[in-house]
């Protein structure tokens, strides 16, 4: 924005010093200020003959026929040395007008009567041919078409040089039109870029400016029109105009109180009742609003007065830097535009309105309020992220210490209980073999045969491979690898005392038992084999272990004698291996099933979630 400020700066220099480049010498043009004027209808298509008023222009013909709307013929004549080309500047006609050297007609604006067309905004001039010209006595006739309430008239017309006539004519046409459009391209900018502002952010304040911007280069356009469009009457024109002013004032008035941090409700609520009274009577009553515009115009200035000044006092007390450079553009703005509103109300002769001169200072002022903001925002966001950032590293840091302490104590719980764990099943299986061994011996009652020690032997030997397996091999290759070592060993059993097993296991590759579980799988399954191997007298034994859904279903079923009973209930009369049985498959979080009929074996079933 600040960018944006500047370079609309150096285009203004720009153009001033273009209108400069070519001084007209005033020594070379003669100013007609002398005239006759006569009163005419708007049909009228030549000059009266008679009643001809002598007048000095610049003329403002209210003055000497109030209420007169209609055609005002102006007469002027000048000596002319040889017939050399000669320049022509008319520099204000208000409104719509033609003209005539010599009876030859050079200039006719389209629209003579309503609507009128609008030739006050820029100047007129002529290259005169020597055919048109005359030695000696020469005379301009000039038909204007005009509106009481609009200030109709003629000013001072130049004739002489071309060159520096056409030079003074540039200069106008830049101060007049140029500077005005530039004006209105300024303002649509702001106004764009505020409007961009209130949608991305919702803040009222640049919502009010974007809306003043856009009335103003509205009400601007007046100033360079020439053709009535989009209007049917003058007057349909001069109060939408009036309304865009006033409309223009409210909203930049809101902008000012918001910018200010005041609340004023009861004021905001009558500017808005204000600018919508102008807007309805715009729409309504147009033929009242435009040639009483003059109140209406009042009453938006004193609107404009009284927010500036009451921002430029806000800034003088808040000391802030973007604050005290827009206050001093209103400030400069303020004092500009005393000469307009003098222009306006007629006070003096001067048809030029200078306030559009103040655009660049307007975008500078604006531009460097938008920078500000946009530097203090940027410190804010980097100061918060530099806090941000420490506060993660902190957070990180704390967090990373914390998540090391709960590893490591989480580690040691582990290692405590597999520790745990271990001597419990050694406690419980191989200890309990032991320890019933040793009470035997100890009682008299030891083993006479061989076969009977290596039977115990061998138990105590399983008993510990287990133990070995589901604490080794329990988190190499799931529930699959934790079962191989046992269906190595009891199919090498089974078969060495001709009986058939078939091991069926299926999916079971993806379930991965705690070593807790796993031993709890193993003894179940070794107990199940043991009993079936000892007690059934089976000559086939068939175990299925397979993976439905989330559950591990187990089976152990042989072709054995079968229990010759049911199966009794827990407790002491079931014996000491149904119940670890039936124990071990509760930890699981499953339940045991035994099915057995004499003459028809027995099943060994159970099932669990690992």
């Amino acid at each position: 924005m600040g960018r944006l400020a500047a370079g609309g700066l150096l285009l203004w220099l720009a153009l001033m010093l273009t209108s400069c480049a070519r001084p007209a010498d005033p020594g070379q043009a003669l100013t007609l200020e002398v005239a006759e004027a006569a009163a005419s209808d708007w049909q009228a298509q030549s000059p009266p003959a008679e009643g001809w008023t002598p007048v000095r222009l610049p003329d403002d013909w209210t003055r000497r026929w109030p209420g007169h709307d209609g055609v005002v013929w102006y007469r002027l004549r000048w000596q002319q040395q040889g017939t050399q080309p000669t320049g022509l500047l008319v520099p204000y006609v208000c409104l719509a007008s033609e003209m005539r050297v010599n009876g030859v007609l050079i200039q006719r604006d389209p629209q003579l009567v309503e609507p009128l067309s609008r030739a006050w905004t820029q100047p007129r001039y002529f290259t005169l041919a020597p055919p048109l010209l005359r030695q000696g006595n020469n005379e301009l006739l000039i038909r204007v078409s005009g509106l009481s309430a609009y200030q109709p008239g003629l000013g001072a017309v130049k004739v002489g040089s071309p060159a520096p006539l056409q030079a003074e004519m540039q200069r106008d046409f830049l101060l007049r039109h140029d500077t005005q459009l530039f004006n209105r391209c300024v303002g649509l900018v702001l106004g764009g870029l505020f409007g961009m502002l209130w949608v991305l952010s919702r803040r009222a304040m640049y919502g009010w400016f974007a809306l003043s911007s856009l009335f103003s280069a509205i009400y601007g356009w007046n100033f360079v029109a020439t053709s009535p469009w989009p209007f049917a009457s003058t007057d349909a024109w001069a109060a939408m105009n009036i309304a865009m002013y006033v409309c223009g004032a409210t909203c930049l008035a809101m902008f000012l109180l918001r910018f200010s941090e005041h609340s004023w409700p009861r004021t905001e609520k009558a500017l808005l009742a204000m600018a919508a009274a102008s807007l309805l009577l715009a729409v309504l009553a147009p033929g009242y609003l435009g040639p009483q515009r003059a109140p209406w115009v009042l009453a938006g200035t004193v609107v404009y007065y009284a927010a500036m000044g009451l921002f430029i006092v806000h800034a003088l007390r808040v000391r802030r830097a973007d604050r005290r450079l827009l206050a001093a553009t209103f400030a400069v703005q303020m004092g500009v535009s005393l000469h307009d509103l003098a222009v306006f109300f007629g006070l003096v002769d001067d048809r030029v309105y200078l306030l559009s001169l103040t655009a660049p200072l307007t975008l500078l002022g604006t531009g460097f309020v938008l920078t500000y903001h946009y530097a203090q925002m940027l410190r804010r966001v980097e100061g918060f992220n530099a806090e941000l950032i420490s506060e993660v590293h902190s957070a990180t840091s704390e967090l990373s210490h914390t998540l090391s302490r709960e590893h490591a104590l989480a580690l040691q719980n582990t290692r405590i209980a597999e520790r745990l764990n271990l001597v419990r099943d050694l406690h419980d299986g191989f200890g309990g073999t032991l320890l019933g061994t040793i009470a035997t011996l100890e009682q008299g009652d030891a083993p006479r045969q061989p076969e009977q020690i290596a039977a115990i032997l061998r138990d105590m030997r399983d008993d510990l491979r287990l133990v070995i397996d589901s604490t080794a091999h329990a988190q190499d290759g799931g529930l699959l690898t934790l079962l191989a070592p046992l269906r190595h060993r009891w199919s090498q059993r089974l078969e060495a005392t001709g009986i058939d097993v078939r091991w069926e296991m299926d999916a079971l590759e993806t379930s991965q038992p705690s070593p807790g579980a796993g031993l709890d799988i193993l003894r179940l399954l070794q107990e199940a084999l043991t009993n079936a191997f000892r007690h059934s007298g089976a000559r086939r034994i068939e175990v299925r272990a397979r993976r439905v859904d989330e559950r591990i279903h187990v089976q152990v079923h042989d072709d054995g004698q079968g229990l010759g009973a049911a199966v009794p209930p827990p407790g002491p009369q079931a014996g000491m291996g149904m119940a670890s049985m039936r124990a071990r498959a509760s930890r699981l979080g499953g339940a045991l099933r035994v099915e057995s009929r004499a003459g028809h074996g027995t099943l060994v079933e159970f099932s669990f979630t690992p």
